[in-house]
Parts: C-alpha cells; structure tokens; sequence
C-alpha cells in the first residue's frame, strides 16, 4: 500500500474564503493571488473554485499560460511585471495586465511594437522599499506612460508593508494618496491584510478604498495578522490539510531519548507514535518538540527532532492511539477537529506561506471530497 501521508485541498474553503472578501471589500473588484502554484496549493487544483474572482494576479508567464489553458478569459495581472523586453510579446498573446515598477519596463513598452495597447498598473514604491518608482519619480514615470501608443489605461498600485501589525498603514496610504492626487485610474493598494483590518468603515483611518484587491493568503485560510487574529477570528477556512497516519508505537520510561540529538528526554513513562511525515514531505525541520499536532482529532505535541520520513508525538493525550491511528499535521481533522497551519509555522518560528508552498512533490495531494 502506498505511504499513509496525503495533502487534501478544500474546494469550499477557497470558494467561502473568497466570499469572506468581498464581504470586507464591498465595492472592489477582486484579483485572486495563485502565484507560487496558488501558495502550494496546486493552480489547476484551485481554478474552479476561485473562478468566481474578478481576476488572478500571478509572478510569471509560466502561470499566466495555464491560467488560459484553463480556459480563463478574463484579467491577469503579473504582480512583477515583465522580466525582459520579449515578454511583452507573450503579454500581447495572453492580453495580460503587467505591473510596471522601474525605468527599464517603460523604455522596453517604448520598443515595443505592440498591435493593441496593453493595460499596465504603475507601481508606487510608498515605503515597502521592493518595487516601485519613488515618490519624486512617480508622476514623471506616469506621464511617459500615458504617452505611449503601446499603452492602453494606467492603473496605480503600491503595497503596504505593515498592513498587518500595529504600525498600520497611515504613512504609506498618506504618500500614496499624495503623490497620486489628480492622476485618473484606477488604485489596487489592498493585499489580505489590509482587505481585513482597514477596509471596513470603522476601521482605522475611515477605511481604505482600494478599486482592485488582492488577495492571497486570506484565500488560502491563514490569517494575515496571526497570531493577533487567528482564521476563526476572520471566518476564514482552512483550504489545505496535511494528514498521515502512525506507523508504530514506542513505550518510553523515564530517561528514554527519542530521536537524533537526543533532543527530547521523557521524565515519567509515556508512550510515543511514529508518524510517516518528515521533512522531505515539506514539514519544518526546525519544528520543536511542543509542536502541535492531531491525533484522532485530538490535540497532541510533537518530541524529538523531526527527521526526514518520521516525526514523533506524544500520546498521552489519546491513550486508546496505535498504528493506523489519523494524524492531523495542518488544517481539518476528524470531525469538526481543525489545526491552524498558522499555530504550526508558528511553533517553527515561521509563517504559515512558507508551510503551503513548502509542501514537497513526493505527496500525493487531492481534492476534498467536501
């Protein structure tokens, strides 16, 4: 039989969790974020549940092309724009949307000798310090732009560095607003985090108006802000589940080491599962012992170092769990039972992304049957 450990993406998970934006984001169209395979998710494996959005926003041609062999008709947005002059072409092929972040992209628009003009969103570097003309060279750089025949409509666009923390986004929303006065088009400055703590009216600072958003993460069903807010907090619903099985159960006394470094050493007699994950299968090595995990849809914590094929849990909380018993890495478990990916990556001292795109092609993934 086939190793126990499975990926399962929740089809209805994405569909809610673009609900949830537009609920926060009324007015705005919405540009569904599948870069990075859809955040490890699997493009063709998310497409008919996102379809419902206004737009995908993705990194490269590579996903654009699948996105219309999908058979999507409506807008891409490539998030970082063309990478050299020829891309342009495949632009016009694809009738892509392009951000335009740098002098270099404008210079190779004017060269470009294009049979419809393309649509392209301006970036404004408002502080991220990424992408994006600075704010003395914005209006010049929208100009040159709105002159050339190659280009159809200038949008504008900036992205928020602290939309999800306490710093908020005062500083960047007042240099965008102010290098942008007057200037006609539309305005995409909303990712997941300020879609959920700064669109609302009541939020701080009147509520953002953002004419497109895009939303990534929050689709996926991580919260932004966590661990602030959690995905219960934002109604947001966990869109993959890493599950796998116990192989084998090892029966500790006190003194017994468990694992490579002998990390972890029991006090008292306990038993312990072997469970078929480790990092090969995407899992954080640097996932200490306490990490939290489901056993049997109960909550349990990893010991010992996780190794390559194998991880260990403590069993203590499910005494009735042996070989076969379910185990919930990430996402939705037996029952009603659910584990953050968030608590995981925060428990490795990471970020739930890292976790969803981390997830290794050894493991088989498909689509819930929910």
């Amino acid at each position: 039989m086939p190793r126990p450990i499975q990926a399962l993406i929740h089809g209805r998970a994405l569909t809610a969790n673009l609900a949830r934006v537009r609920a926060h984001a009324e007015d705005a169209r919405v540009w569904a974020v599948v870069k990075a395979n859809a955040y490890g998710h699997g493009l063709e494996r998310v497409y008919e549940a996102l379809r419902s959005a206004d737009g995908f926003a993705c990194l490269d041609l590579a996903e654009a092309q699948r996105l219309r062999e999908l058979g999507w008709r409506g807008p891409i947005l490539l998030l970082e724009g063309c990478f050299e002059p020829r891309d342009l072409e495949f632009c016009s092929r694809l009738n892509l949307w392009h951000v335009v972040h740098c002098a270099e992209q404008i210079d190779w628009l004017a060269r470009h000798k294009a049979h419809l003009p393309q649509r392209v969103f301006l970036k404004l570097n408002s502080g991220m310090n990424r992408l994006g003309f600075a704010p003395t060279a914005l209006r010049s750089a929208w100009a040159r732009l709105n002159a050339l025949p190659q280009v159809d409509e200038v949008s504008l666009m900036t992205h928020f560095a602290d939309a999800d923390g306490p710093a908020g986004i005062g500083a960047q929303r007042a240099a965008f607003d102010a290098v942008t006065a007057g200037l006609p088009g539309e305005r995409s400055l909303a990712n997941s985090a300020a879609v959920l703590r700064h669109m609302a009216q009541g939020a701080p600072g009147g509520g953002l108006v953002s004419d497109w958003v895009r939303a990534g993460i929050m689709v996926y069903g991580s919260a932004p802000d966590f661990p602030e807010h959690d995905s219960r907090h934002w109604w947001l619903a966990p869109a993959m589940t890493l599950r796998s099985r116990l192989i084998a159960v090892q029966s500790l006394s006190a003194g017994d080491t468990v694992g490579y470094g002998s990390s972890y050493t029991a006090t008292a007699a306990q038993r312990i599962g072997i469970v078929a994950c480790g990092y090969a299968d995407g899992y954080p090595r640097h996932a200490g012992s306490g990490t939290p995990v489901l056993v049997n849809g109960l909550r349990c914590s990893t010991v010992g170092r996780v190794s390559m094929d194998m991880l260990a849990v403590d069993l203590r909380p499910v005494p009735g769990a042996g070989p076969g018993s379910e185990v919930t890495l990430w996402g939705c478990g037996p029952g009603a039972s659910v584990l953050s990916i968030d608590e995981v990556a925060r428990a490795a001292g990471t970020v739930g992304y890292e976790l969803m795109c981390a997830l290794a092609a050894r493991v088989p993934v498909a689509l819930a049957d929910d």
